[in-house]
């Protein structure tokens, strides 16, 4: 997997001069089943570990987050919430992930404080991030996930909270990313009374369906790429800077893929040939070599 990601990448830089393994990031993960519900997963990275803003990749862990608050008895589970969360997710929307922000930390946004009131405000903001490190996921490390998402761009306190020069701006790599989309596909065993973050990643790849959708999170990004019969579950990001994608399908009955692509600079962000190309190498790789296997 580790040759063939490197030639896949190899030959998809290779029509546009401007493209750089170095702006690129990925983690691939193939996941064979060892019976009908226990998958294994083995695959290969490249600048993995390499952080990245995120864009609205990021709100898979504020899905994530509030999946757990809810069952730590922190959060009620209401209609607002779910409806909230499944806008997060599902259409990517700004206004429900400063909602749920809000809620997660018991921040709000605003003009700027100053002393004590600043200072608290400031640690409960940190308070996901706080989680995110008692986790203790290796693939977690040094990440950053504090900060809402904008159309354009933090005023007041959430301005003055990115800090000098945005250095306090969200940071994530492609194996954070991977992980968090794992746990949300395979470890949680959803009840029915759940907030069940599976069902709202869920993606339609039927070409009328986007058609009728401008504003999808398949064309230009990873499920462009796939078959339009295949069961695809995914969380796009793109903003000015960057075009991400984290998506997982299914390939075969005993072969399942996890697929995070971070591409970081502006010539990315208005390329929509990159990241279908990747994909569709990706799933050819696998239906012609892992699922022989």
């Amino acid at each position: 997997m580790g040759l063939a990601l490197n030639d896949i990448l190899g030959r998809v830089c290779s029509y546009n001069k401007d493209f750089s393994i170095e702006d690129i990031a990925i983690t691939w993960i193939n996941y064979k089943s060892t019976n009908k519900s226990i998958f294994k997963g083995f695959g290969f990275g490249i600048n993995n570990k390499k952080m990245i803003y995120p864009a609205s990749i990021v709100k898979l862990v504020y899905g994530f987050a509030a999946f757990h608050w809810i069952k730590k008895g922190r959060l009620l589970l209401t209609d607002e919430i779910i409806n909230a969360v499944s806008k997060m997710l599902s259409l990517s929307s700004n206004n429900a992930t400063s909602f749920l922000i809000d809620l997660l930390t018991g921040t709000t946004s605003g003009p700027r404080i100053e002393g004590e009131l600043w200072d608290n405000w400031k640690f409960q903001r940190s308070i996901i991030n706080d989680w995110l490190h008692d986790l203790n996921w290796e693939e977690l490390n040094g990440i950053n996930c504090c900060q809402k998402t904008w159309d354009d761009g933090p005023f007041g306190r959430e301005k003055e909270f990115y800090g000098f020069k945005n250095k306090n701006r969200n940071k994530m790599t492609t194996d954070s990313a991977a992980r968090i989309l794992e746990q949300i596909m395979i470890h949680i065993n959803y009840q029915k009374n759940d907030l069940n973050l599976r069902n709202f990643l869920k993606r339609n790849l039927s070409k009328v369906v986007l058609k009728n959708d401008s504003l999808n999170q398949i064309d230009g990004f990873l499920g462009a790429g796939l078959p339009e019969s295949i069961n695809l579950w995914s969380k796009a990001g793109l903003m000015s800077e960057v075009r991400h994608d984290s998506a997982w399908w299914i390939n075969s009955q005993s072969l399942q893929t996890l697929l995070v692509v971070f591409c970081d600079g502006e010539k990315y962000s208005k390329d929509t040939f990159f990241l279908p190309l990747i994909a569709k190498e990706v799933y050819e790789f696998n239906m012609k070599y892992i699922i022989k296997d």
